[in-house]
């Protein structure tokens, strides 16, 4: 088996070597990248499915980057969760303009939820790691879980405004949330009776709702009907693998009541992103990320908090932790009214050649991803004696909340992974990883054990 894996190493460095003068193939006309979607996320399982890439290079002049692409996925986790994605990115569709639009739906019967303001809220991993290696133990991770149905809609417009570098950016966005607490009985079936989460157990989501952190009315979920507007720098030399520019971002978002919204939030946005060559033609590549995540005024309902906007060929992806966020960090453990987050990392294309009339090259990669609340959300005990049946019953309410809040730290600081992946790239666009990543810290333990994933694309 070694042999054969040395085999296969040998060859494709060979096939460099001999190719490594010969120019990339222009591809042209329609491509599909059909693929079986067998993977493995941390956060969410095994990966069951399908996925379909499309993309159009009409006659080649635009290649690397395709004039229009389609994008459809149908998953489902050993964890819970199902995945619908239907995306169309457009270049030609309205003259002068690039039109993109996608509809995804995320049915998650155990969605991490770890509480707000990233280390304020503690996480007991100790308990959570018994329960999975001692029989004396239940299982614990529950706890931290909601069961949760997300549908997002969007549909944006970018527009010249300066040589093809400086844009403007317009877009309508619709999403709905459907929020509880887990359903016991399909979270314990088909297990052994000494590790079922049991109903005297309140889940973290039940506490901050008995606490009043969760207000009311907005803890089944919303309606978030909303307007975004901004302005886009880009000077990538390709899309879908840059090695090269500044790809920097502004947004506003405003979901106001008259526009449908169940409760009118506003929020901002800024990223930057930019790539610099190391070694020419995508040998070596170091890229960063910078993003901060901002709200309007003092409150916003909880659900739409995990959430990084975007616009243009992307769309929102929660939550600051996971594959598209931070890397190794447990999804959704930061979460804030403002948020800031940094990406870093190597980008080596060790061999690149051409195979069955494709470019296909192999990568690593290093890197270090962050995220922190920098604007709290708030954490005040909001319920009064009169909330609760009796005197007693509120004060266990009011000593449970005053225990849980002084394990936590005072405010919340860097929560920083460390990792490396593997990819294989086709034609620049159609990309395959590997990835692991990795806490580290002082408070590493609270962040989790580190996550692998087999997913598709760069995070940037």
């Amino acid at each position: 088996m070694k042999r054969f894996f040395a085999l296969i190493i040998i060859s494709l460095l060979t096939a460099a070597q001999l190719s490594g003068q010969s120019k990339e193939i222009v591809k042209t006309g329609i491509n599909l990248g059909p693929l079986p979607a067998v993977a493995f996320d941390a956060d969410k399982g095994f990966q069951m499915g399908g996925l379909l890439n499309i993309y159009d290079f009409g006659d080649g002049s635009t290649y690397p980057n395709p004039r229009q692409q389609w994008y459809m996925e149908a998953s489902f986790f050993t964890k819970g969760s199902q995945l619908y994605v239907l995306s169309y990115d457009s270049k030609v569709l309205i003259p002068g303009m690039r039109f993109s639009t996608t509809f995804t739906m995320t049915n998650d019967k155990a969605m991490d939820f770890y509480g707000f303001n990233g280390y304020m809220s503690y996480y007991d991993s100790e308990r959570v790691e018994l329960g999975k290696t001692s029989d004396d133990y239940f299982l614990y991770s529950p706890k931290y879980r909601v069961d949760r149905i997300a549908a997002l809609f969007k549909a944006d417009l970018i527009g010249n405004l300066w040589d093809n570098k400086l844009f403007w950016e317009a877009g309508y966005h619709l999403n709905y949330f459907k929020q509880g607490a887990i359903n016991r009985e399909k979270i314990n079936k088909n297990k052994e009776e000494n590790k079922m989460f049991p109903d005297s157990e309140t889940t973290i989501y039940e506490q901050y709702r008995s606490w009043g952190l969760i207000p009311d009315e907005v803890a089944g979920g919303g309606l978030g009907s909303s307007i975004r507007l901004g302005l886009l720098y880009d000077t990538r030399d390709k899309e879908g693998a840059p090695s090269r520019g500044t790809w920097a971002e502004a947004h506003i978002t405003a979901a106001p009541k008259w526009l449908g919204s169940t409760t009118p939030y506003y929020k901002y946005s800024a990223t930057l992103r930019q790539y610099f060559p190391l070694v020419p033609n995508d040998v070596l590549t170091l890229a960063y990320r910078l993003n901060y995540e901002g709200t309007f005024g003092k409150d916003a309902p909880y659900y739409i908090l995990p959430y990084i906007t975007t616009m243009g060929q992307s769309y929102d992806r929660d939550g600051m932790g996971g594959f598209r966020t931070t890397r190794g960090l447990m999804r959704n453990r930061v979460q804030g009214l403002d948020m800031l987050a940094y990406n870093a990392e190597l980008r080596w294309r060790f061999v690149q050649f051409p195979l069955f009339n494709q470019n296909i090259a192999l990568g690593l990669n290093i890197f270090s991803d962050g995220a922190m609340v920098t604007k709290n959300y708030d954490m005040s005990f909001r319920r009064s004696a009169a909330d609760f049946r009796s005197a007693d019953e509120y004060a266990k309410a009011r000593k449970s909340y005053d225990e849980y809040m002084a394990l936590g730290q005072k405010k919340d600081s860097m929560h920083s992974t460390v990792g490396a992946g593997f990819r294989f790239i086709m034609n620049q666009n159609f990309i395959v990883c590997l990835e692991y990543g990795k806490p580290i810290g002082k408070y590493a333990a609270q962040d989790g054990n580190g996550a692998f994933y087999i997913n598709t694309g760069y995070l940037f």
